[in-house]
């Protein structure tokens, strides 16, 4: 892979799985910072369905030129529609964490999107019939709690509550299928099957915004605004950090044990909130810092213990 290579190139060795695993994490962890903090400047100047097609378009260009630089490797035991589906789930779930993005602080908002193990385990017993041991069930049981402290009940819950709900839920199918996916594809069709319907969808949804809008469904409306001067600086440091956080991760889930994975990935969390506070978010409360404790120790504890 191209990315690999220039890493390599420069001196970076990786021997064992495990290393490269906790290399590319780490390094998507990054990517994923950056790329909040971008869809943060841009949703100041445009709708989040807008930001949504700017992640994803870019993207396509990235890895289009990754191919003619270095083929295709032969897809095995082909899968197309658990690839629309993993492009399906991980689009829905964009929409709402760059709505979360633009109307709360960084730190909710990635930490919705971190709480995907809690509710994979609760998937996974329900839709798998798989069973979860009592680490497993004290964790969903402190991450729910850590939800509740971050949602901020006494406040009232509000949309942006359920919205976060619904991205931790959408996180963990789309986690999941990218754990099958990769045993039958190339890293970059993974990805490329998710920029794809995440640029399709939103130039679908900003077509019909452009005859029929209302403020209830502004999370998936929004009438293309063309971006103009540093906007575009923007777009495109979105779509270039968002595409190589995309290959990073996937790359790490194909190296290594997915609880290995799944734990370093909570990196994020501290870098966006760095990244949030340097962008005007206002520190969180003492509640919310706990609530953000108990999910991340929730998800270890199930990635690492939760069988």
């Amino acid at each position: 892979m191209i990315v690999e290579e220039i890493f390599i190139n420069k001196g970076i060795s990786i021997k064992e799985n495990i290393n490269k695993a906790i290399f590319f994490m780490l390094l998507a962890s990054l990517c994923f910072a950056f790329t909040v903090s971008f869809a943060k400047l841009l949703s100041a100047h445009m709708s989040s369905i807008e930001v949504v097609f700017f992640r994803n378009v870019f993207g396509i260009v990235l890895i289009v030129f990754s191919f003619l630089k270095l083929p295709c490797k032969k897809s095995v035991n082909k899968k197309p529609f658990l690839l629309i589906f993993r492009g399906m789930v991980g689009f829905f779930g964009l929409i709402l964490y760059f709505y979360l993005i633009a109307n709360v602080s960084l730190a909710e908002a990635v930490t919705y999107s971190k709480a995907s193990p809690i509710f994979t385990a609760i998937l996974a017993f329900f839709l798998l019939k798989e069973r979860l041991n009592t680490y497993a069930w004290v964790a969903v049981f402190v991450g729910f709690i850590g939800i509740v402290l971050i949602m901020q009940p006494d406040m009232g819950v509000s949309k942006y509550n359920l919205m976060g709900l619904a991205l931790g839920i959408f996180a963990a199918f789309a986690y999941n299928a990218v754990r099958e996916l990769k045993r039958s594809y190339d890293t970059r069709i993974i990805v490329l099957s998710f920029v794809l319907i995440g640029t399709i969808g939103p130039v679908i949804l900003m077509g019909i915004s452009e005859f029929y809008y209302t403020q209830g469904l502004d999370f998936m409306l929004g009438r293309f605004v063309m971006p103009t001067g540093v906007m575009w600086l923007y777009a495109i440091g979105l779509g270039i950090s968002a595409t190589l956080a995309q290959i990073f991760m996937t790359k790490a889930y194909g190296e290594a044990k997915a609880g290995l994975v799944g734990v370093i990935s909570y990196t994020t969390i501290p870098i966006s909130i760095v990244m949030g506070i340097i962008l005007g978010d206002s520190i969180p409360s003492i509640s919310v810092w706990i609530g953000i404790f108990m999910v991340v120790s929730s998800g270890v504890v199930i990635a690492t213990k939760g069988k």
